[in-house]
C-alpha cells in the first residue's frame, strides 16, 4: 500500500508540473547570391536557432540544385532563418542581411551570376513595411551604386540538397578558397566600405 501511495504522489507531481513551452519563433527568408555564404554569415547571430539553405520565389515544384542553376525554375538560392523574436528582431536580420550582400547588383552576386543569384528579401505581409524601411536605409548607406534588391512576397521555401547544407561546416577548406576566389568580401568591403 506504501508503494502504491509513493507511485501516486509520484504521478501527481508529475502533472502538477507545468511542461517548458519550446520558444517562439519566426522565420525570415533571403536570397544574396550562393546560399552557402549567406547560411555561414547568419549562423552564430545571438538568438537565431537554425539556417537552411534551399530555393524559393520560382514555378517548379520541389527544384533541384540543376533545375535552378539551369535558370529555368525562377528560384532564387536563398536561407532560411528560423529566429527567437524575444532575442532578436527582424529589422535587426534585416541590418545583418544588407551587410552581406551587393544590392547594387541585380545580375546575380559576386563570381555567381544569373538570376538565381540576385539578392531579393521575401516577405510576409507584416515583415514587408519592416523590410522597406530597412531597405531605404541601407539604400541611404552605399558607398557605391545605387539599391536594386527588390522585397517580393514569401512562397514556398525548399530544402537544399544534403550535400548543400552547412557546407562551410562540413567543408572549411572549400568554402574558403570558394569565398575568397569569388571577391565577396573585397567587393562588400567597396560597396559599404570598412
Amino acid at each position: 500500500m506504501r508503494r502504491l501511495i509513493v507511485l501516486f504522489a509520484a504521478a501527481f507531481a508529475m502533472l502538477a508540473v507545468p511542461a517548458l513551452a519550446p520558444p517562439k519563433t519566426e522565420t525570415a527568408v533571403f536570397a544574396g547570391g550562393c546560399f552557402w555564404c549567406m547560411e555561414h554569415d547568419m549562423q552564430g547571430v545571438p538568438g537565431v536557432l537554425k539556417v537552411e539553405s534551399g530555393y524559393t520565389g520560382g514555378h517548379l515544384k520541389n527544384p533541384s540544385y540543376r533545375d535552378v542553376t539551369s535558370e529555368t525554375s525562377g528560384h532564387y538560392e536563398a536561407v532560411r532563418v528560423t529566429y527567437d523574436p524575444a532575442k532578436l528582431d527582424y529589422g535587426f536580420l534585416l541590418y545583418r542581411y544588407w551587410k552581406l550582400v551587393d544590392p547594387t547588383d541585380d545580375g546575380g552576386q559576386f563570381c555567381d551570376r544569373g538570376p538565381s543569384y540576385r539578392p531579393a528579401v521575401f516577405v510576409t505581409p507584416a515583415q514587408r513595411p519592416i523590410a522597406e524601411k530597412s531597405r531605404a536605409e541601407a539604400a541611404k548607406r552605399l558607398k557605391t551604386g545605387t539599391m536594386k534588391t527588390q522585397i517580393l512576397p514569401v512562397q514556398t521555401f525548399y530544402l537544399a540538397e544534403e550535400y548543400h547544407r552547412d557546407y562551410a561546416k562540413r567543408n572549411k577548406l572549400n568554402y574558403f578558397a570558394y569565398r575568397t576566389g569569388c571577391g565577396r568580401d573585397a567587393r562588400l568591403k567597396q560597396v559599404w566600405g570598412g
